[in-house]
């Protein structure tokens, strides 16, 4: 029998060995009673928009007396939510960012321990929460150019608002208080461009006051900084009145950003270049009106003709 006891203790180990594998592929196997965990990834207490609470949300594998609470990076509770309340399926808990108490907690990561009183268990979410307060500040860099034309020449048709940040956060630019453009990146520096239309339909020319303002992931708004102002202007003629002498030549300036313009002058007309062209006065003495059109756009003056 002796002989035999070092065999029968290597079966003994191997069947302990093999019942033990058994069991752990087992638990393996078996079905957390917390899953489909959903939990808001950052938000502010204080921003007063849609951002400014968290949810914790999961589904339970079996009915049971669910107890939750919000707690700090230490472990430490923060703020209780529910204590042994009967839930099933699926659960979930809102966050205002305060603690017991009704204080802002710091900023910072937050996470849900939730406890199951029927099989006793306690389960710390793997998602955190980031709890941010703080303000994004956006500075003006730079408005360029002051005057652009939108009328779709390709030519100064847009103006250019550089800005900076000192967090990640989506800028807006808004156009005499009313919000047009809306940046597409977080980064901390960045432009806007405005095109200096309203569904697709250019605005008519004058001045338009720039403001900037910024939101970030949490909800967090900037505090709007002006960027000054703006004009819009497609064709100006230097001079309401202008004169010249029977036939002589008449000297006309322009401020437009096309290249070409058209004129007409009484029954006359014709093309010219900018920003100054050349049009012979009217043979006979008295007032005549000139239109120049530069893409669509014109400007009138009056002509005063006098004798030679």
């Amino acid at each position: 029998m002796t002989r035999y006891a070092p065999a029968a203790l290597v079966a003994v180990l191997l069947a302990a060995t093999g019942l033990a594998f058994l069991h752990t592929e087992s638990l393996k196997l078996e079905t957390s009673p917390i899953r489909q965990t959903r939990v808001t990834k950052i938000f502010s207490p204080v921003c007063r928009c849609d951002s400014s609470r968290a949810r914790f949300a999961f589904r339970l594998a079996k009915p049971d007396l669910l107890s939750v609470a919000v707690v700090d990076g230490s472990g430490s509770d923060v703020r209780q939510l529910a204590i042994d309340r009967p839930s099933r399926d699926r659960v979930a808990f809102l966050w205002n960012g305060r603690d017991d108490a009704g204080q802002v907690v710091a900023d910072g990561f937050y996470r849900a321990r939730v406890r199951l009183g029927l099989i006793e268990q306690t389960f710390l979410l793997p998602n955190l929460v980031q709890v941010d307060t703080k303000r994004p500040v956006v500075g003006l860099v730079s408005v360029r150019p002051k005057i652009f034309s939108p009328d779709g020449d390709r030519r100064a048709d847009r103006t250019t608002v550089r800005y900076h940040l000192d967090k990640p956060a989506r800028v807006r630019l808004y156009v005499d208080g009313v919000q047009r453009v809306v940046g597409a990146s977080s980064r901390p520096n960045g432009e806007l461009a405005w095109y200096g239309k309203v569904a697709g339909v250019s605005l008519p020319p004058r001045r338009y006051a720039l403001t900037l303002a910024a939101v970030d992931r949490a909800g967090n708004q900037a505090i709007p900084v002006k960027a000054g102002s703006v004009r819009i202007r497609y064709v100006e003629l230097t001079a309401p009145v202008l004169r010249a002498t029977a036939g002589g030549v008449l000297r006309v300036h322009v401020r437009t950003d096309a290249r070409r313009i058209s004129w007409r002058l009484g029954s006359r007309k014709g093309a010219g270049k900018t920003p100054i062209f050349r049009i012979r006065a009217p043979e006979s003495p008295g007032h005549y009106r000139l239109v120049v059109t530069a893409n669509g756009h014109r400007a009138g003056a009056f002509v005063v003709v006098t004798g030679s």
